[in-house]
């Protein structure tokens, strides 16, 4: 089978995406760029990251990223990252891209360089209709970072579940794909046990609202 790595947000999407994937490639790992012991966009503790993988028995390789970061050192290092995934016989990035064409378009340019195929295997469904096929199947997650601008602030370290789903307003994408909000997973299909987390008080940070996580009890990996 053909051998994989999926780009790994700690989010439900990329959780799915995994999920379907793994049906059919071999699943060599996860990426996922961070800064300053974090993901970049969520704020979630790398500690976490290592606590899914351990759970998903995968490994996990992560980039770090200076902040801010300038779009040539982002390349630089990404582009080296993807380098050493080929070098080590993957062939195929996974990610959990669901309508976003200028997302796609950006990433198919920078798997081309490196000699990698990129898959995509949620694109263009209906995300209504994904979310609760997502929740069905056992996917739990927590929201850790709205922007504010898109999406009420106040749901921020609610879990993503149906009763979010019903409340949310009808502009907000129930995936949260344009980036009105994002989550950590910390269970669904593929996890050989919960990620048990904990969520702190909520902050504002660079215009976004976060809520901050931690593991209970001792880290994991």
């Amino acid at each position: 089978m053909p051998r994989s790595f999926v780009s790994w947000s700690c989010g439900k999407d990329a959780a799915r995406a995994l999920h379907e994937v793994r049906t059919d490639q071999e699943v060599g790992g996860l990426l996922t760029t961070v800064t300053d012991g974090a993901v970049a966009m969520s704020r979630v503790p790398v500690a976490c990251l290592r606590a899914q993988a351990a759970s998903l028995g995968l490994p996990l390789r992560t980039v770090d990223l200076p902040w801010p970061c300038p779009n040539e050192v982002y390349e630089e290092r990404t582009g080296a990252a993807l380098a050493a995934l080929r070098a080590d016989g993957v062939d195929t990035v996974v990610f959990g891209d669901l309508f976003l064409d200028d997302v796609r378009a950006y990433r198919e340019r920078s798997l081309d360089g490196a000699g990698l195929l990129p898959r995509f295997p949620l694109w263009s469904r209906r995300t209504d209709l994904l979310a609760r096929q997502m929740l069905d199947g056992g996917t739990r997650a927590v929201v850790v970072c709205v922007d504010p601008a898109q999406a009420p602030p106040e749901i921020v370290g609610r879990a993503w579940d149906e009763r979010l789903l019903d409340e949310l307003p009808s502009g907000v994408d129930p995936c949260g794909e344009n980036g009105e909000f994002h989550t950590f997973v910390t269970d669904g299909p593929g996890f050989e046990r919960p990620v048990d987390v904990v969520p702190g008080d909520p902050y504002d940070h660079d215009g976004f609202h976060y809520v901050p996580l931690r593991l209970r009890g001792p880290s994991t990996g």
